[in-house]
């Protein structure tokens, strides 16, 4: 079977989100298990051609694609997935990829404003590209709507073509609210007749095009990232953001599949990035990191028994920083020790730096992206907040389990599906949990896990649930080549 995988981001060469963590760890996984899959993704100024190797593919005749009554040429380089035999295709084109973001402007920090025509001309390349290399995918695997256009080329443009004739597509649904909607006039250079636009048709939204709403309608199948977001979205404008009745229309073909996670990367035994190493067995090294990590924040130094609680994370509306807000006091009043990692909304910014200022010693906060300290707090931290709106999958739970940390979420998406209530009768579940979306609901949450964490015992057998659980890729790899299968069944 072979499988080109499309995304805009992918790990090591140029992150934004955890699509890029998906991207960089899945096809490795999926070539363990015998698939021949290669990847593609544009290639940006920011990636390290040195570094990773790159060179331009022999025998690919560079394409030119009109854009604006100029002729831009796109190119292919070829590198492979650090740590494994997966070939990793880049889209090289100056104008559209020779800049130093990925989606954002970084003066701005805004989206650039010709996003709609650097991912048409992305997937545009990408089909004329892939015919040169004497390799044919019997499925393209997308991600997001950067790259759901090719669902409708293959389907539309080149339906006739022998090439992709019999090609088929599964897209996958990293996040909703991403969707990736432009005006109408897209269209023209995206290479779809107008006559394809008309109300309630596949490329109108609301009067103009939504490419994720291209790539529902046209994939053969279609995944997202834990099986009860795949329900939510189907459910209600809340969490379909208007495309809930276009994904209901293709229910039988929708699909949860868990994200994994890299334990060659997120593991506190091999972990080069953390002070102290630590297992399962002996968590010595967890403690000594606690200590470390609150001296070097500038937090007064707190005695074992006063926890640690860690945030990592976009701060952003959807990450439930509002119900947070509407509790810190609450929180503060408590004998904790509270870390913040994370950039996002000015006003999240400004609330953190605020509780900082008003509880001096208590709050470390770092409006920044630091993936060192990100280790750090994860191998530090007791307990590790996330109480999202909405969370498709969410990374960050499975990381803090395999380090002891134990997860407080909402039962919402991949963290109802990957969190476990502790049942301190029982003694079983891996983190605490609550299902509505307000202030106090979580403050009580908190609380709970607060008082647990005073039993030393008790405590002790929810860190070890919580660290013998496995979101190894191995396992969600098998289950996407199920998924694999039944396209190509379609």
């Amino acid at each position: 079977m072979k499988i080109l995988y499309v995304s805009a981001e992918m790990v090591p060469f140029a992150k934004e989100g955890g699509l890029a963590d998906v991207a960089g760890a899945l096809p490795v996984a999926l070539s363990k298990e015998g698939i021949d899959v290669r990847t593609i993704m544009p290639a940006y100024r920011k990636i390290d051609r040195k570094k990773f190797s790159l060179k331009p593919v022999k025998g690919i005749t560079p394409v030119k694609i009109n854009y604006n009554g100029q002729e831009l040429e796109s190119s292919l380089l070829e590198g492979k997935l650090p740590g494994s035999d997966v070939i990793a295709y880049f889209v090289e084109n100056e104008y559209f990829f020779g800049r130093e973001g990925v989606y954002n402007n970084p003066d701005t920090k805004e989206g650039y404003e010709d996003n709609a025509e650097r991912f048409v001309f992305f997937t545009r390349s990408i089909m004329e590209l892939i015919k040169q290399l004497g390799w044919q995918p019997d499925l393209i695997h997308l991600n997001d709507h950067h790259t759901s256009l090719i669902a409708a080329y293959i389907k539309r443009l080149h339906a006739h073509d022998n090439f992709y004739k019999k090609m088929k597509v599964l897209l996958s649904i990293h996040n909703l609210g991403y969707q990736g909607i432009y005006p109408k006039e897209i269209m023209w250079f995206a290479m779809f007749d107008q006559s394809e636009y008309y109300p309630m048709s596949a490329f109108e939204f609301f009067d103009k095009v939504n490419f994720m709403k291209i790539g529902i309608i046209f994939s053969d199948i279609i995944n997202t990232v834990s099986k009860t977001y795949a329900q939510e979205i189907m459910s209600s404008e809340e969490y379909g953001f208007g495309l809930e009745g276009v994904l209901r229309d293709r229910k039988d073909d929708l699909y949860g599949i868990v994200n994994g996670i890299d334990y060659s990367v997120w593991n506190p035994e091999t972990d080069e990035l953390i002070p102290n190493k630590f297992s399962i067995k002996d968590l010595t090294g967890k403690t000594k990191n606690k200590e470390l990590l609150i001296k070097e924040q500038g937090l007064s130094f707190a005695e074992k028994k006063v926890p640690l609680l860690g945030i990592i994370s976009r701060l952003a509306d959807q990450k439930g920083f509002d119900i947070l807000e509407g509790c810190m006091d609450d929180l503060m009043e408590n004998d904790i020790r509270l870390i913040v990692l994370g950039t996002g909304q000015k006003k999240y910014h400004d609330m953190f730096e605020e509780y900082s200022k008003k509880y001096p010693g208590k709050i470390g906060v770092n409006l920044t992206f630091n993936n060192e300290l990100a280790h750090k707090i994860e191998a530090a931290s007791d307990m590790f907040l996330m109480p999202s709106r909405y969370e498709p999958c969410g990374l960050n739970q499975l990381y803090s389990m395999k380090y002891g940390t134990i997860p407080i979420v909402r039962t919402t998406g991949g963290l109802k599906d990957t969190v476990t209530p502790f049942d301190s009768q029982t003694g079983k579940g891996t983190g605490f949990t609550f299902d509505g979306y307000s202030s106090e609901e979580l403050m009580v949450t908190i609380s709970k896990a607060l008082m647990a964490y005073q039993d030393k015992d008790k405590w002790a057998v929810l860190v070890q649930n919580a660290m013998n659980e496995d979101f190894s890729w191995s396992r969600s790899a098998k289950e996407y080549i199920e998924l694999y299968n039944k396209a190509l069944k379609k």
